[in-house]
């Protein structure tokens, strides 16, 4: 049964995007904001899988980060309900620096240092040349509180990435922030959110029964 908000609540779907071929490739390959690969065809499939499940409810705005892969996921939400995207930039996935578009392996073998750093702690020690979880979170959860703010009564769909999902679901969940790798966030995985009288409390996190399963 999809929400009903009360006037002093509102509701979120926050999404990742579907999948493209860095996320499937074995072992998946580091996907940041410095290349904009679109949706593989599993991907596809599964943002209509989505948008199948979220046609009943009645949202008000979609939201989405400009990277294409969010963007193309966001669109097929939207199109059921007649409803246009609304870009934010701060919803961009995390930058992962030099580390783009590599393995974890390979990334292991070329910069040892700098990877048992990161994964040591990723919210001070950043990606190489890119950002740490803690910067993450601090450009883009201010963003999706605004959004929930600024839709009293209403509900909302949003979708974005795997860091950022995570990075604040772990804030919403008061897990420690370095702790982020125990939250999953599968490709077109569904979180809903519910704002009232300014507390946001994550109701359910990385539904995924409306996806195939192989």
């Amino acid at each position: 049964m999809p929400p009903c908000p009360a006037p002093d609540a509102s509701w979120l779907y926050l999404i990742r995007h579907g999948a493209t071929a860095n996320n499937r490739a074995r072992p998946p390959r580091l996907q940041g904001r410095r290349t904009d690969p679109g949706l593989s065809p599993e991907g596809r499939e599964q943002a209509r899988a989505a948008a199948a499940l979220l046609q009943p409810v009645r949202l008000d705005a979609v939201y989405s980060s400009p990277l294409a892969r969010a963007l193309e996921t966001a669109r097929t939400i939207a199109q059921p309900h007649g409803l246009a995207v609304e870009t934010v930039d701060e919803l961009v996935e995390v930058d992962v620096g030099l580390w783009e578009g590599l393995t974890w392996p390979e990334i292991e073998n070329r910069n040892p240092d700098a990877y048992r750093a990161f994964m040591c702690d990723g919210t001070v020690n950043p990606y190489l040349g890119g950002e740490t979880i803690a910067a993450l979170l601090q450009r883009s959860a201010p963003a999706l509180e605004r959004l929930m703010a600024a839709h009293p009564g209403k509900t909302i769909a949003a979708v974005a990435h795997n860091m950022v999902n995570r990075a604040w679901l772990s804030k919403l969940l008061g897990i420690q922030l370095a702790k982020y790798r125990g939250i999953p966030q599968d490709n077109c995985g569904i979180n809903l959110l519910r704002c009232k009288r300014g507390e946001i409390k994550a109701v359910t996190v990385n539904s995924v029964f409306h996806l195939r399963r192989s």
